[in-house]
C-alpha cells in the first residue's frame, strides 16, 4: 500500500520506535488502516444521509432553485430538524477527520497517539489469527 500519510519533508508522522522496524511498520499499518476506516465512515454518513436529506427537501430545494437565497435556506433547515441534524453530523465529521488527518501529515503524529498504536499493535500480536485487524496490520 503507498504511502498516503507523510508529512511536508517527505518522512513518516510516526516517529523512529527505538530498533524494531517491524513495529514501525506495523504501527504505520494500523494509522494507514485508520486513516481509511475514518473516511469510510464519514463517506458512508454522506451516502446514506444524502438522499434521504435531499428526499426530504426536494419541495425546499425547488424553490432554493427557483430564488436563493440565504433566508430560504435557514427557514428549510430550521423547520425540518432532521436533516439540519444529519447534514451537521455529516460536515462536522468530514471537518473532524480533515482537522485531525491535516495535524497529523503537518506535524506528526503526537507521541500519546505513537504509545496507543503501539500498544494496538501488540494486542493485535497476542490475539493473532482472532482479531480482526490481524491480516492488515500483522502481515509478514
Amino acid at each position: 500500500m503507498p504511502r498516503l500519510n507523510l508529512t511536508p519533508s517527505g518522512r513518516s508522522p510516526i516517529p523512529s520506535l527505538g530498533g524494531d522496524r517491524t513495529l514501525q511498520q506495523e504501527v504505520e499499518r494500523l494509522h494507514q488502516l485508520f486513516v481509511i476506516l475514518r473516511w469510510s465512515v464519514v463517506g458512508a454518513m454522506w451516502l446514506f444521509t444524502l438522499p434521504i436529506s435531499a428526499w426530504v427537501l426536494r419541495r425546499d430545494l425547488q424553490l432554493l432553485r427557483d430564488t436563493f437565497t440565504w433566508t430560504a435556506v435557514r427557514y428549510a433547515l430550521a423547520f425540518k430538524p432532521g436533516v439540519a441534524i444529519a447534514l451537521s453530523l455529516c460536515i462536522g465529521l468530514t471537518l473532524g477527520v480533515l482537522l485531525w488527518q491535516s495535524r497529523n501529515i503537518l506535524f506528526g503524529l503526537p507521541n500519546r497517539e505513537v504509545k496507543r498504536l503501539c500498544n494496538q499493535v501488540l494486542h493485535i500480536r497476542r490475539q493473532g489469527h482472532r482479531h480482526p485487524f490481524w491480516r492488515w496490520v500483522c502481515k509478514s
